[in-house]
């Protein structure tokens, strides 16, 4: 009688768990007791293995970005966890503005570009070079002072979170936001003139936004910190270029930046459908003064709508649909111009 571990008592089973059909363990389990081997974890990205070549040429890369080198494991033991948090972290950060937004595909990058986008640097393969649109991408980023680094499609796909990027990718230097205090003071010949944006997810919105603003006298723009658009490469194309000379900066907490604007000595105009008074006849246009302006179809949100001194409208025919944040700013901000040339 053979001496093999059939299936019996223990109610082990040939072939299961870590076991072959033989009964011996499978050969590179490490077995199931208590002093089995521990995994290695996954293996790290290329350019966290040191000495690798890919982590010398990301680190030569940062270093000509000015940014510090992303710290390099050494194997793959004990780090598995620490790589995928901050990966994580990283991917959470872009387009943001707290980190470099990546720019990916030929028309995007050629575009970004044309618009003055303030970007890094530049990544093409050595094939997506022949491109007309590509040629004309690097002849862009040369004539504006943008480095031009040669990547292999690995290292493209990873900058671009595996976006299709046609062998072409940008990287978009990081906003530098403003303090809402440092609109507060009268900085010219006219009272300052805030506009304030709740709920504004699109960041073409905020490019349009800021572009009206600019164009009719504004102090700068206020964006909550979360659950809103920030300043990505889609909202300096829809500026046109504005956001190089009107700031915008970030409120922690919307409703408290607004009352403390209040208490400032400022006046806060909601622009809502809802409001009773229209645009063009806010009582104190010619002093410091707010405006907010809602997301389209949800509004003013109903704690941001309470802290208003006055709600206002832009007068439509009956049955329109509400106007998106870009076209109603802009019609506000230019009643407000109005308003404010008249009793000059």
């Amino acid at each position: 009688m053979s001496g093999r571990k059939k299936s019996g008592s223990d109610g082990r089973a040939p072939g299961g768990g870590g076991y072959a059909k033989s009964g011996k363990p499978r050969p590179g389990t490490g077995g199931n007791r208590r002093d089995r081997l521990e995994g290695k974890g996954p293996t790290p990205p290329a350019y966290m293995r040191t000495g690798h070549p890919a982590q010398r040429a990301a680190a030569a890369r940062a270093a000509a970005d000015g940014r510090p080198p992303r710290k390099a494991e050494d194997g793959r033991g004990g780090g598995g966890r620490d790589r995928s948090e901050n990966w994580n972290e990283g991917q959470a950060a872009r387009g943001s503005g707290d980190g470099a937004e990546v720019v990916a595909g030929r028309n995007s990058v050629v575009e970004s570009l044309r618009s003055a986008v303030p970007a890094v640097a530049l990544y093409v393969t050595a094939r997506a070079q022949q491109d007309e649109r590509v040629a004309e991408a690097v002849q862009l980023a040369a004539d504006a002072g943008v480095a031009v680094l040669e990547a292999g499609m690995p290292e493209l796909d990873r900058l671009t979170d595996g976006a299709v990027h046609q062998g072409v990718a940008l990287r978009v230097r990081p906003y530098n936001y403003a303090h809402p205090d440092d609109f507060s003071e009268r900085t010219g010949p006219t009272p300052p003139l805030i506009v304030a944006l709740d709920g504004v997810t699109d960041p073409r919105n905020l490019g349009a936004v800021v572009r009206s603003a600019a164009a009719f006298g504004a102090t700068g723009v206020v964006v909550p910190a979360r659950r809103s658009a920030g300043v990505t490469a889609g909202a300096w194309k829809a500026s046109a270029g504005a956001l190089a000379r009107l700031p915008v900066a970030r409120a922690v907490n919307l409703t408290r930046t607004l009352r403390a604007y209040q208490e400032g000595g400022f006046f806060v105009a909601g622009l809502d459908t809802a409001g009773d008074t229209e645009v063009r006849d806010i009582p104190v246009a010619d002093g410091p003064l707010v405006l907010v302006v809602g997301s389209e179809g949800r509004g003013l949100s109903r704690v941001v709508a309470a802290a208003c001194d006055l709600l206002v409208r832009i007068p439509m025919a009956s049955g329109t649909e509400s106007l998106n944040a870009g076209v109603a700013a802009s019609i506000a901000l230019y009643e407000i111009a109005t308003a404010r040339s008249r009793l000059a």
